[in-house]
């Protein structure tokens, strides 16, 4: 049963980030094609969000994203990934 749950999760999780791959693509490609309606779009999706109070600010803003965090455990994220012996890049394509 739990095989089963995995395998699925796997499939939808695969699903959604091909999605989310085609759907960037389109999206890159619209603003292509309309750069003004898009920049127009994007500045009233900006706003609303403001509204919302959900900040837009750069990654640099937040200490989380920064290369000389260290979390609460002690280690930095560099050496955490250097030392999990486990590659977990995307570089493999499509599964």
């Amino acid at each position: 049963m739990a095989n089963k749950r995995i395998e699925s999760a796997m499939k939808q999780a695969v699903y959604q980030r091909n999605y989310r791959r085609a759907r960037d693509r389109a999206l890159t490609r619209l603003a292509q094609l309309y750069p003004n309606q898009y920049k127009d779009l994007l500045e009233e999706e900006k706003e609303r969000d403001e509204l919302e109070g959900k900040k837009w600010g750069s990654l640099a803003d937040s200490p989380v994203y920064g290369l000389d965090y260290t979390p609460p455990n002690g280690r930095n994220a560099t050496t955490q990934r250097a030392t999990s012996g486990s590659d977990q890049s995307n570089l493999g394509g499509e599964a």
